[in-house]
């Protein structure tokens, strides 16, 4: 005999009456454009109590949330008790009454805040890193997740890529001093007064040696501070650079024999090809040369110092494992 000939008739109407009803919730929600056939129209209207071949009651796969729904819906509208709600309903009293928890993002969302307002050009690559760094090693999912609702993503602009015409090879070099890159910046003043700077970068740990500041920068002032650097560093064995007045001028070429530094100049138009120091120059850039308004040079010469010392000993770099160029260079032996 089957299992339901022995159930009270009322206890059978409202069973009836619960999987109609989210049975009918389902058939609304599905929307106009649902074009399924009319065989499968009524695939949810099992019969409560109905049994298969073999003489089992039938089971519909519904997530707990529904049958949540479903017990609450006997109990509000036919004030029967929750033990049986949650029985009709195939649902256990625990989960009944289980309530989700919301987790506590403060911790999170402050760091998130003060690292955005110290870097405001820092990704979310950059600060996961420095929060690691830190010793908190939260999910970077769940840092994800806050980071992008709190509305700290940087506006990507998106780059139409052209293919590679005879692209220079440009290697990273394994000891210091092997290749410095070299260029040149611009930007104004408060009062509208143009002002030059010239960075120099080693290749090998993106370490960033030296920006100079001045109104003009020709090719003896250029010499005179690799000189300068030569003193506690070394000259390197290479320097590459661009095809600029400075670079190609007969004083930095007799500079260049002097001391046995080898000018690799780049092609045309192809900044690429100088592309470490060229990625240093931007976030110079946004970090530095769009972030303030100088008024005076030691203004930009003081604030420009105190960025090379972050850059060099706090910033994390992706290309070097999300270490400092400091740190790089001292995690192999024989560097210095």
């Amino acid at each position: 005999m089957s299992g339901t000939r022995h159930q009270p008739f009322g206890l059978l109407q409202v069973e009836g009456e619960i999987w109609g009803h989210e049975c009918q919730r389902a058939e609304e929600s599905a929307g106009i454009g649902d074009r399924k056939p009319q065989a499968e129209a009524n695939v949810c209207r099992i019969e409560p109590g109905s049994q298969d071949p073999e003489g089992h009651r039938l089971k519909k796969a519904i997530e707990p949330d529904v049958r949540r729904e479903m017990a609450r819906y006997a109990i509000e509208t036919h004030q029967t008790s929750e033990r049986r709600a949650c029985h009709l309903a195939n649902l256990s009293r625990n989960a009944f009454r289980y309530a989700k928890k919301k987790t506590d993002d403060l911790d999170i969302k402050t760091r998130l805040y003060q690292i955005a307002e110290e870097h405001p050009r820092w990704g979310f690559r950059k600060m996961a890193a420095t929060l690691r760094k830190q010793g908190n090693y939260w999910n970077h999912k769940r840092m994800y997740r806050i980071y992008c609702e709190t509305g700290l993503n940087l506006r990507v602009k998106p780059k139409k890529r052209l293919p590679s015409r005879h692209p220079q090879p440009l290697t990273q070099p394994e000891t210091i001093n092997s290749c410095w890159s070299l260029d040149f910046m611009s930007d104004c003043l408060e009062n509208g007064r143009s002002f030059r700077t010239f960075n120099v970068l080693d290749d090998f740990n993106r370490e960033a040696l030296w920006i100079e500041i001045d109104l003009s920068l020709p090719a003896a002032r250029v010499t005179r501070v690799l000189d300068m650097l030569a003193v506690w560093r070394g000259y390197p064995a290479q320097i590459r650079v661009d095809n600029g007045p400075e670079f190609i001028s007969r004083h930095m070429l007799d500079w260049a024999d002097q001391h046995a530094v080898k000018i690799e100049y780049i092609q045309p138009g192809k900044p690429a090809q100088n592309g470490f120091v060229e990625r240093f120059n931007r976030t110079y850039r946004e970090e530095v040369l769009d972030a303030y308004l100088f008024s005076t040079l030691d203004e930009a010469r003081s604030i420009t110092a105190d960025w090379l010392h972050e850059y060099n000993s706090f910033r994390p770099h992706a290309s070097l494992g999300n270490q400092t160029p400091y740190e790089f260079a001292a995690s192999l032996e024989n560097v210095y």
